[in-house]
């Protein structure tokens, strides 16, 4: 096909191993520098460089320096979303990796997706608020509804603050675990952040997983009791 957009140009970009590597890795939503991103790719600094000014090149990265260092990040939410999809239809096929080891139960209960929580908690949080009628389906997108608007007040979420911003309130993203939906947008941006102030969960410094404290687990899974 001649017209249209083409999608060979972002096949091609995410299609390198290293660059693949490099933006998954990236997900996690951290700002990383080149030599970071080359250990995680397994290449030289110098080529990492290469990979890096084609993916910005291509829309999906963005830098900025501080210092004498530079920090690159996902060019916004649709490329996470963009490599998190792929990467649950390359598991959905057994398009694996690795084997599973240590990481993998933990990366699956409950990460980081861009800015939002993934995996099984996050799959059980979406669950949670469409059963209670906090979130309502519309089609193939989300709706806070009223009710929801008042019970997250409750666990101190502004949704008057979140409605401000131009960036979308509900979003569904596909969960590459799970197969199903989690919650994104600025209200799974909000929900993440409230849990780590109240100290109910942390993000480990080497990987995309969340660690919640036995009393965060005990708080979420009374918050959220449906089992996705």
């Amino acid at each position: 096909m001649k017209e249209g957009p083409d999608i060979a140009q972002i096949g091609a970009l995410i299609g390198d191993p290293a660059r693949a590597n490099m933006l998954a890795a990236l997900t996690g939503g951290r700002a990383l520098t080149a030599t970071e991103l080359a250990g995680i790719g397994g290449i030289t600094v110098q080529t990492a460089s290469t990979h890096l000014a084609k993916l910005e090149a291509g829309g999906l990265l963005t830098q900025r320096k501080q210092g004498r260092h530079r920090y690159f990040t996902l060019a916004d939410e649709a490329v996470a979303r963009l490599i998190e999809s792929m990467m649950g239809f390359a598991a959905g096929r057994g398009h694996l990796r690795h084997r599973p080891g240590p990481k993998e139960p933990a990366l699956r209960k409950a990460r980081i997706c861009y800015d939002h929580l993934a995996g099984d908690y996050g799959v059980r949080m979406l669950d949670s608020l469409i059963a209670s009628g906090s979130i309502d389906t519309v089609g193939e997108g989300l709706a806070l509804t009223e009710k929801g608007e008042s019970d997250l007040k409750c666990i101190g979420i502004d949704v008057g603050a979140l409605r401000s911003s131009r960036r979308p309130l509900c979003r569904s993203c596909l969960d590459w675990s799970e197969r199903r939906a989690h919650l994104a947008g600025s209200l799974g941006k909000a929900l993440l952040s409230n849990f780590f102030d109240k100290g109910w969960a942390r993000r480990t410094a080497e990987s995309r997983s969340v660690i919640f404290s036995p009393e965060g687990d005990r708080q979420f899974l009374r918050l959220f009791p449906v089992d996705a």
